[in-house]
């Protein structure tokens, strides 16, 4: 008896047909966040773009170099070009989409023979602690605005979140009598979150003067003109990017500041003290220990001694 169920699968042969069931594959069964879907089908939808809807049994390596030659010239809609990191989005993108039809025992190009481009390992931007400091204090703490963004400052120091995972915060979220909390940061993974004194202050002191019942712990206050109801809407991550950039300037640091560069800080801050790679990585929450490994040759402690002790004066 022919099972037609089996065979109406492997009918589907053509890029269009497994797009879909692949990107419902990562989010449901892969468990990828939103935003990675939302950037595999970007990525995926520009191999369409390039090759159109294909016979995926069509997919070789002599197409995946034409397809790379035509993403290093692609340019996007306000002419901004793709990047070496980004292209090789692209590509992990489509070693992804060739791993899900080989589980499916679909006859496609075998996803480890395409090999990510060399690319240039970005310079990592950090601040000192007494530019971190001025940071802070640039901050107008007579008002509950300048209450609100010294307790964002210091809470993406003391807890190297990213600014993703800042703006989802609730007041309920964060214990201040214990001093952390757990977030959910990229892939879905949980991670344990520690909160300075300096941090716990600012945040009590910031909370102290809200008179509003919102759930989000960082908020903004507005009202449409010629309107006396006011609205509390949560920040978000381009609010808290302005914010660091307008203190930045007040501070006088003349470095490019984002609220990654924070996270950065906080990170060179502790390796830079002495904490092992191991725990950094973990207080980070990254997945591949050779990305926090980006940090260890502007912040190995005992390299300053060595110079000190073996350099010839």
């Amino acid at each position: 008896m022919i099972d037609l169920t089996h065979n109406k699968a492997y009918a589907k042969n053509m890029f269009s047909d497994y797009l879909a069931d692949f990107l419902d594959y990562m989010e449901v069964e892969k468990g990828r966040s939103l935003k990675t879907i939302e950037n595999y089908s970007l990525y995926l939808n520009r191999f369409y773009e390039f090759a159109g809807d294909i016979k995926v049994g069509k997919i070789d390596l002599d197409m995946v170099s034409k397809w790379r030659k035509w993403l290093n010239r692609y340019k996007g809609e306000d002419g901004r070009e793709v990047s070496k990191t980004t292209q090789n989005y692209h590509l992990i993108a489509l070693r992804s989409f060739l791993k899900y039809l080989a589980r499916r025992d679909v006859k496609a190009l075998a996803p480890e023979k395409i090999e990510l481009a060399s690319s240039k390992r970005p310079q990592v931007s950090f601040l000192d602690a007494d530019e971190v400091m001025a940071l802070f204090d640039a901050c107008d703490t007579s008002n509950i605005i300048g209450l609100r963004d010294r307790a964002i400052l210091e809470l993406l120091f003391s807890t190297g979140l990213r600014v993703s995972e800042l703006v989802k915060l609730n007041i309920d979220s964060i214990n201040l009598d214990k001093g952390e909390f757990s977030i959910r940061g990229k892939g879905q993974k949980d991670r344990p979150v520690y909160i300075s004194d300096s941090a716990k202050e600012a945040i009590h002191n910031y909370l102290k003067e809200r008179k509003d019942n919102y759930e989000a712990l960082f908020v903004q206050a507005s009202k449409r003109k010629n309107e006396e109801d006011v609205t509390i809407s949560r920040l978000t991550t381009r609010t808290i990017q302005r914010i660091v950039e307008r203190y930045r300037t007040k501070a006088g640091i003349t470095k490019h500041v984002t609220p990654h560069t924070l996270r950065h800080s906080f990170a060179t801050d502790l390796l830079g003290n002495g904490a092992d790679l191991r725990s950094v990585q973990s207080l980070l929450g990254h997945a591949n220990i050779a990305t926090t490994q980006i940090y260890t040759h502007v912040t190995d402690p005992q390299l300053k001694e060595i110079h000190k002790k073996f350099h010839s004066k």
